[in-house]
């Protein structure tokens, strides 16, 4: 029998009832709250229509909560009592995310594409979205609502003929939150060991060059992003064993600037530093971020499933690097099993790169993303 639990969520002046499936998962609780908020703004619009257009122009697309929540916008008991929901739902979003302790504001209205601009500021009103729950491939419609209340429903990849202003999160400064999140609760999972050095030891120890791989290039094919999603947020997941312990290294790197596919970047950026790797070999696995990832929960059960590899291997050293591939692979195979459905998309992995290697135009392995890797040593500094 399915039993319904009622939960009623202040932060936006709303009840919702939801399944026990659902009431711990941080993608439908993410999504609950912006479809509330985007219909509370839509009811409000008026009042807040000036200072979005005010935020929301040429040269920028969002506004910001702390744009919508200024003192000159809470002169009357109906404007704080936005004020206090939007914070209210900025805070839930953030400990839905498990960001509350490494971010401040996450929450913004922004318009879905550039091509409405005109239109919205020409006067025609705008719609108010939000990105639905589930893996984006299953979406049917998006629901959306005008300023007199009423309900649209939206086609997922054909961009509507009116503005659209979707409630969302900072897709940048969340992502940012997170991995500092995953890389706190990583480090805390396979702590380095300490060594006591005197600062005379230090002082003595020849500095040594590092060995890195850089990213020359890198294109995208395919972001799977509906209009509503906005520009990608991808970051990479470098995988591998600890040179001197049988544990996982999991590193995790940002990547802001690669934000929409069929465009080609030149980052020039260090993605694997060999010291933390053995067998100078690694793998690294694409990571589109959306909203809803618990990043903690991430972190753990990323570690989780590389420790689970490597306890299972009786003697790492007759694989050698081959266990590296099987370790990214159950990272993979985990993806679609409910602990990211559409929380973080996976986007492609390039496997077994090595140490030393320059790889010029390589496809990855799903051909997703053409890139251009090359070995780097960083000298000391003299």
């Amino acid at each position: 029998m399915n039993k319904k639990i009622l939960i009623s969520l202040l932060l936006v002046g709303f009840t919702h009832t939801f399944t026990p499936a659902f009431a711990g998962n941080a993608d439908n609780r993410v999504v609950t709250v912006k479809r509330d908020t985007a219909k509370q703004l839509s009811r409000d619009y008026a009042q807040i229509a000036p200072t979005l257009q005010r935020n929301i122009n040429s040269y920028g697309l969002n506004a910001p909560l702390s744009a919508l929540t200024k003192p000159e916008a809470r002169s009357s008991r109906s404007k704080r009592s936005l004020d206090t929901q939007l914070h209210s739902a900025d805070r839930a979003l953030r400990e839905a995310q498990g960001v509350e302790d490494v971010a401040d504001q996450l929450l913004e209205v922004r318009l879905a594409d550039p091509s409405m601009l005109a239109r919205w500021q020409a006067g025609q009103a705008p719609l108010f979205a939000f990105e639905p729950a589930g893996d984006e491939k299953t979406w049917t419609q998006i629901e959306a609502f005008d300023i007199e209340g009423n309900t649209h429903w939206l086609d997922v990849y054909q961009m509507p003929d009116r503005p659209v202003l979707v409630v969302d999160t900072n897709g940048k400064a969340s992502l940012k939150a997170g991995l500092e999140v995953m890389r706190r609760t990583l480090a805390e999972q396979n702590p380095a060991p300490r060594m006591r050095r005197s600062a005379r030891m230090m002082a003595q120890e020849p500095a040594e060059p590092i060995d890195t791989t850089v990213l020359k290039t890198i294109r995208l094919e395919d972001d799977q992003e509906p209009w509503i999603s906005g520009a990608a947020e991808v970051y990479a997941i470098v995988t591998g064993v600890n040179p001197s312990r049988d544990e996982p290294t999991l590193d995790i790197v940002d990547m802001p600037y690669l934000d929409y596919d069929q465009t080609t970047y030149h980052p020039n950026q260090v993605m694997i530093h060999w010291e933390r790797y053995r067998w100078g070999a690694a793998d690294v696995i694409l990571m589109e971020q959306d909203d809803g990832t618990n990043y903690k929960e991430l972190a753990l059960k990323l570690n989780e499933v590389a420790s689970d590899i490597i306890a299972a291997i009786p003697d790492l050293e007759v694989q050698a690097y081959g266990v590296i591939t099987k370790i990214t692979g159950k990272i993979i195979e985990a993806i679609p099993d409910g602990w990211l459905t559409n929380d973080d998309d996976f986007v492609d992995v390039y496997y077994t790169l090595l140490k030393g290697r320059e790889y010029r135009d390589h496809p990855s392995a799903g051909g997703n993303t053409i890139a251009t890797w090359e070995p780097l040593t960083i000298e000391p500094t003299k």
